[in-house]
């Protein structure tokens, strides 16, 4: 070997030397991702927690509650997944509830918050998050189509359990072409929040507020 070649250069061709360099790359790299998660990782909990409280504000009538309603909570479960119930209350009485929960739909869970007055009766239903096809299925958001404004008013009676479902299913509700799959699946949240209301109602209704 030359004698000009510098000890680093000798060790390079080594799969000792190159394996060594690999680990301390993947390390170094794995000491940045920590790093960058620690500082955004609180970020990040504010603004969807952010986003949560105004799709809350959303989906209630104006005026029906002068509660705290993101802290005013219960825990309650569908298919054994934990979800959130926000009781709106008015001078300590509830006048309706809004469940956070979750439906899986094409390429992931669709987040929805769906309100419900006392009657039953949706009073509104946000998308909080999903990673549906831009384009396609996006069309559930509210800021992209008013497809969700739809649900305003609908109860289990109206339409009748089995009209709910999108038109392909013989459903009352709007599909969009080339993505069934996704209002489906809303559709299908939607329903299963106001049967989980029908059943929990007078549980839920007598609630006491929080001390």
């Amino acid at each position: 070997m030359p004698p000009s070649l510098t000890l680093l250069d000798r060790l390079r061709p080594s799969l000792g030397f190159q394996a060594g360099t690999l680990a301390i790359s993947v390390a170094a790299a794995t000491l940045a991702l920590s790093v960058a998660y620690t500082h955004t990782k609180e970020p990040i909990a504010q603004a969807l927690s952010a986003d949560t409280l105004a799709s809350l504000a959303q989906v209630l009538p104006q005026g029906s509650y002068d509660n705290d309603v993101g802290a005013d909570t219960l825990a309650a479960q569908r298919n054994g997944k934990p979800i959130v119930v926000h009781l709106a209350r008015r001078g300590g009485a509830v006048t309706g509830v809004v469940l956070e929960l979750a439906e899986r739909g094409y390429s992931g869970d669709i987040g929805l918050v769906v309100g419900i007055q006392r009657d039953g009766r949706v009073s509104g239903v946000r998308v909080t998050r999903h990673t549906e096809t831009p384009g396609l299925g996006d069309k559930i958001e509210k800021a992209k189509t008013d497809w969700v404004l739809d649900f305003n008013g609908k109860s289990l009676a109206d339409p009748t359990p089995e009209r709910w479902g999108v038109k392909k299913d013989s459903g009352v509700f709007d599909q969009f072409a080339g993505a069934t799959i996704t209002p489906r699946a809303v559709v299908k949240g939607v329903k299963g929040a106001l049967d989980l209301y029908a059943t929990h109602r007078d549980l839920w209704l007598a609630s006491p507020p929080p001390r």
